[in-house]
Order: structure tokens, then sequence, then C-alpha cells
């Protein structure tokens, strides 16, 4: 017997049942986006190193431990995007952003970082993406939180925490870091080895660090919220009165920085508190990005969403999804001639949207039962000589075990109100 292969850690197959919830969520994201006046960019799940160093900081946890890069045969450095917003401005730069224009993208794909597995947590997840680009007004982020919000009530999650804080203006930087380091120096023997190397290449790293002695420490450290400037100060209390005049409870987090250093001002995270220690569902905020090849910063707003770990907070809040492998009729043949006219049939009824399955092997009417409750089928429609010479055709409800007999010019009507009733019971599961 071979070796076993199976996927590495941390990452996972998808199989037709769940799959049914990964559209959902991803459809969900379309239409609701599609109301802000976004709309999908696809970009390659790899990219020139450089794209990520310059853009995430080259000191991040990301760019320092976390990248899967590797020389490909031209002796180019690239690596798997391990996050979503390099790569969309490095495709919008490329492509030309006129000055002044704002431009409105989100982005469905994988992800890929080294990190350790956890619940929550792969080494190829997926993320649900959304980016605004040249515009830097704080309503801009508020308007970007809202949507986020809304695009979570549509698909049953609530109770949520929103967290918000503000990183400042470049200008803002040096001020906070020294007093950062300041603090964490007093705290040198208390913080683990990592912290300690970022305390001298980069201080902000610490507030983000997730090993629970260093998150005792930070809970002590200087609000950066009262080390802003005036200007800064100013930015946030406008973002903070448009979360109050569109009525979306928040809190104050003065030590939340988001673990990439391109972001600026207001920075947000979506918590929910169900789902292990990995109870960030998304995050996201202002930013200002240099991309590499190209004399240009730019700027915008917008957030990242985890969908392994929405579908964790779905799971715990009892949200049903359809199985993605289900049928709408399971076609059951008793003899040769009801075999070659079901075949038929299944093409006709597949031409008018039906989900349909059929026995292919000439099996006994036994086996096809079973496989027709195996494939979870709603109903057989069974059809023998007999059905056959009176054109009709017997509709069996598998779950309740009644059956009727219809005509084969009414079964298209009998099996969409079938499948229409299950839409609505499967719609009430999930209010």
């Amino acid at each position: 017997m071979g070796k076993k292969t199976e996927p590495i850690p941390g990452a996972s197959d998808i199989f037709p049942a769940e799959v049914a919830e990964w559209l959902l969520l991803e459809a969900e994201a379309r239409r609701v986006f599609g109301l802000y006046g976004y709309g999908e960019v696809r970009t390659p799940v790899m990219e020139r190193t450089a794209v990520f160093e310059r853009s995430i900081g080259e000191q991040t946890d990301v760019v320092q431990k976390e990248m899967y890069t590797f020389e490909d045969r031209g002796g180019r450095s690239l690596t798997l995007r391990p996050e979503g917003t390099a790569g969309i401005m490095r495709a919008l730069v490329d492509n030309g952003i006129p000055q002044g224009d704002e431009k409105r993208v989100y982005y469905i794909g994988p992800m890929f970082r080294g990190e350790r597995p956890a619940a929550g947590r792969k080494r190829q997840f997926h993320q649900i993406g959304a980016e605004c680009v040249g515009t830097v007004a704080p309503e801009t982020d508020i308007e970007t939180i809202e949507m986020l919000m809304r695009y979570f009530d549509a698909i049953g999650i609530r109770n949520t925490r929103l967290l918000v804080n503000s990183r400042g203006t470049v200008a803002d930087r040096p001020k906070i870091a020294d007093t950062l380091a300041a603090y964490f120096g007093d705290h040198l023997d208390d913080i683990c080895e990592d912290c300690r190397r970022r305390l001298e290449s980069n201080v902000w790293r610490i507030l983000d660090c997730k090993n629970e002695a260093c998150g005792n420490i930070v809970t002590g450290a200087p609000a950066i919220t009262d080390l802003l400037s005036a200007e800064s100060r100013d930015f946030f209390q406008r973002a903070c009165d448009r979360l109050d005049l569109l009525e979306l409870p928040y809190t104050v987090d003065p030590r939340l920085v988001r673990g990439l250093d391109y972001y600026e001002h207001t920075v947000y995270e979506i918590a929910f508190d169900g789902i292990g220690a990995q109870n960030s569902l998304a995050g996201g905020g202002r930013y200002a990005i240099e991309v590499p090849g190209h004399n240009q910063v730019v700027h915008g707003t917008g957030f990242a969403i985890g969908m392994e770990r929405i579908i964790l907070a779905r799971h715990e809040l009892g949200v049903a999804t359809a199985a993605g492998n289900g049928i709408d009729a399971y076609l059951v043949s008793i003899g040769e001639e009801a075999f070659a006219a079901n075949m038929k049939l299944a093409r006709d009824l597949r031409r008018q949207g039906f989900r349909i399955a059929m026995d292919l092997q000439g099996r006994g009417t036994k086996a096809q039962m079973r496989t027709a409750n195996k494939l979870e089928a709603p109903v057989a429609l069974i059809r023998g000589d007999d059905e056959l010479g009176r054109d009709m055709i017997v509709c069996k409800n598998l779950s309740a075990s009644e059956q009727l007999e219809v005509t084969i010019a009414d079964l298209p009507a009998h099996l969409q109100s079938t499948v229409d009733a299950r839409f609505a019971g499967a719609a009430h599961a999930e209010e």
C-alpha cells in the first residue's frame, strides 16, 4: 500500500456539501458590495516579492516569517500572496489611476501564510476584501465599515463587536514610537524574544503580539489616541461622529494597530466571541501604499474578511446552508424502455433549470432508491412500462414517504412547487 497523501497541514479540501456555503458567502458579497458601487478584480496568486515587502513592511511578521517565497526559472523572487491589498494596488497603478479619481473594487480568493495552523487560521486561507482607492475622507472609512456590517447581517452573523482606533499620520509615528519604546524598554524582561527584537526594529508590532505574557504588558501601554497630533485627533473624531450618525455601535481600542505597516488614521476589527482565540472575523482601515516600480503612493481604505472564520461563526450561531450537491429529483428507471425515456426526460428537465440525477448503469430499483436516499434527493421520479404507456410518472416524496402520479406534461410545475417549498423552508431556517 502506497504512502498516504493528504493536504499539507493548514490546507483543506472543500467538498460539494461545504462549497454551497462558500458560494452563498461569495454571492452575498457580490450583491452587497455592488450596492455601494464596487466591482470585482482578480489578480494573480503570486507576485514579485517586492510588491509585498515594500507595501506590507519589511519588519512585519508577515514578511519576516510567514511568506511563501521562491525563485522561478528566470531568477525572479516570487511570493504567494499573503494578503490581497498590495496586489490590488499594484494592479490598479499598473493600469493607471487618474489623479483624483476614486476606484472601488473587491476581491475573493486564496491567500497563503506560513503560520501555525489553528481553528480559523490556515496556511492556505481565503479572504473577501474591498478597497476604495483615491479618497482621503474619514467618511469613506465609515461607509466601508457600514458596508461590512451590512454584509455580516446578510449572511446571518450578529453579536459582533466593532473595535476602532487611529494610527495617525506618518508625522505622528516618531513620537508614538519613542513613547512605546520607552514603555516596553522598562519591561524588557517580561516580553518575548520576538518582541525584544521588535523593540529595536518596529516597536508598533509589539502591540499586535499574540503571546499572552506580552498581551498583559500591552494592556498597560500608552494609548495611541493620547499621542496623536491635533490633525489626527480631528480625523479620528470625524470618523467616530459618522459611526454615531449611522448608529453603528463601536468601542475605541486605543492599542489596536493591525498587523501591517501601511495603515494610517482609521483602523478597525470585527470581533466575534465564540470561535476561540482567533476571534477577529475581519479587519481593515485607511492606508498609504508605495507601489514598487512606480513613483506613486496610493491612498485608500478597505478591509479583508476571513472566510474560514465567518463559516465558523455561522456554525456557532446555527445558521444553516443547503447541501452543495443537492438535487431536485432522482430519476428511477424500471426496464430498458423507461431507461431510454428517462434519459430524454432528464435532458429536458435540466434544460428547464432542474437539478436531476439518474442511474446510468442499469441497476435494479432498490439500488437506485438507495442512491436517491444517499444523495438526499427530496423526490424520486419513478417510471416503468406501465407509467410509460400512460404518459405518467410516480413522484415519491422521500422524506414523507408519500407518492402520487402526475402526467409528464404537469411534471415541471409539480417539481417547481417542491423546489419552492424547500427554498422557503431553508430561508425560514436561516432567519
